[in-house]
């Protein structure tokens, strides 16, 4: 067993409140000069920039992790995660027609830039991504888990698109195994506050728009990764997030 630092909630340039400079490249080497290890990339209700981030990661000695944050119908973040590139983009495809198709209005939200594994852009998204979807917080983790990923609400210690804030509860869903946090000294009080989080696994993440809002070698999973490769760390990740 090895600790694996990680940070499962990063923007790219593609969310349009992520920074120009959230590049997969620049992504891939803050997470490295930061000592992380396992990095997931969650843009707003997309996988698109995951390819690049797989091309950039490999580079830098990160694993990386194909993900999105969905937007449900009320309003609330969930981070979803795939063992697989191709099951996020099928996920991707998937979630389209469940999409409130509003164009982009680039000069109040900024470009929402795709890119390929060279940082160069190969396209943009018309449509402003940060807009709720049609999915609601119930239909949310089977959804994803058709998909062959996980789901389970982001950041429930903010106000801004939590669970707890707009619910008033961390919802005794069996699907939910694991709860996103912000800010790792909450994880008690919280579990203090809603019983129902003390068996789901927190992880602490950045939910970083910047490269400086990246986390740093803080926070780690123990994860058996013998005989090593990149996707036996992930597949035990996975096995791990699933209770398993």
């Amino acid at each position: 067993m090895n600790k694996y630092y990680y940070d499962l909630h990063i923007h790219s340039c593609l969310s349009p409140c992520g920074d120009d400079d959230m590049t997969p490249n620049n992504i891939a080497g803050m997470a490295a000069l930061n000592g992380l290890n396992i990095v997931a990339l969650t843009d707003h209700n997309t996988s698109k920039n995951c390819p690049a981030f797989f091309e950039a990661a490999k580079r830098n000695g990160i694993i990386p992790v194909a993900g999105m944050e969905l937007t449900t119908a009320e309003d609330i973040h969930m981070v979803c995660l795939f063992e697989e590139l191709d099951a996020a983009l099928e996920f991707d495809s998937f979630i389209q027609d469940k999409r409130m198709k509003i164009p982009n209005r680039v000069d109040i939200f900024g470009e929402q830039m795709i890119m390929n594994g060279m940082d160069e852009v190969i396209g943009t998204e018309e449509f402003l991504l940060s807009n709720a979807t049609f999915i609601t917080v119930d239909e949310a983790a089977p959804l994803v888990m058709n998909h062959g990923g996980i789901c389970y609400p982001a950041h429930v210690d903010r106000e801004a698109n939590g669970i707890i804030a707009t619910l008033g509860i961390f919802p005794d869903d069996e699907n939910y195994l694991c709860a996103g946090f912000h800010n790792g000294e909450k994880i008690e009080e919280y579990k203090e506050k809603y019983p129902e989080l003390k068996t789901r696994r927190p992880l602490v993440s950045s939910d970083a728009h910047y490269l400086w809002d990246m986390r740093d070698k803080q926070f780690y999973l123990e994860i058996d990764d013998e005989p090593y490769s990149g996707d036996r760390v992930r597949r035990e990740l996975f096995r791990i997030l699933r209770g398993k």
